[in-house]
């Protein structure tokens, strides 16, 4: 892996090495692998638009949001709540024993949080819009089309896919199996659990309202 960090000019300090080398000891190489290339694919969705790391964002912080967004897919990072924020909360703690500053810190938090947020983390700092924007990249091929020709094959050959969808629907859905309040409605997670329990029973919004209201003039 230190090879790569020339390679492809990632984010070469201490802290960046220390933390590719957490997610590996959290992490299946699976999951490891779609983490740097969620970096490399958000770092190229950010240049498409102008984006220079290092002078529009910082580019650590935004390695260490993309590095560890999914420790909370792995045992360690698996708690009480949804995977996205029990992994912000792993990542926070690494950080903090490392030294990392507190707004820094809540930055790496608020990317990996919100990672799955559809319509919301585009809208925020480039360091969230990228970690979200590069993790759909790689998932579901959103903006690949405009990266360099041949990239998206140099990247996969360094950090080859290894699994369809790199074990993230099977991982997500084993929690949630295990534990339904880390899938709470309309949720990534909820979605996954509907999908495969079809027979689920989903809250109504209008009933819940009326009930929460009933007999209040």
């Amino acid at each position: 892996m230190a090879d790569h960090f020339a390679d492809f000019a990632l984010p070469d300090t201490d802290l960046t090495r220390k933390a590719l080398e957490y997610a590996e000891e959290l992490e299946t190489p699976a999951l490891v692998n779609h983490c740097v290339r969620s970096y490399l694919f958000g770092r190229a969705v950010g240049e498409g638009q102008g984006l220079r790391p290092g002078a529009d964002y910082d580019d650590e912080l935004l390695f260490l949001a993309c590095v560890l967004h999914d420790a909370g897919l792995s045992e360690p990072g698996d708690r009480d709540q949804r995977f996205e924020v029990d992994g912000a909360d792993v990542a926070a703690a690494f950080l903090r024993g490392h030294g990392l500053a507190d707004d820094r810190i809540e930055l790496v938090w608020q990317a990996i949080a919100l990672h799955t947020s559809v319509g919301i983390a585009h809208r925020l700092r480039p360091e969230i819009a990228l970690t979200h924007l590069g993790a759909g990249a790689d998932v579901v091929g959103d903006g690949v089309e405009a990266f360099p020709e041949g990239f998206a094959d140099r990247v996969h050959a360094a950090f080859p896919r290894l699994l369809p969808d790199a074990g993230l629907a099977d991982a997500i859905l084993d929690q949630a199996l295990r534990n339904p309040r880390k899938a709470p409605l309309s949720s990534l997670a909820f979605e996954l659990l509907r999908k495969a329990e079809p027979d689920l029973s989903v809250p109504d919004f209008r009933e819940t309202a009326a009930r929460a209201w009933h007999g209040v003039a």
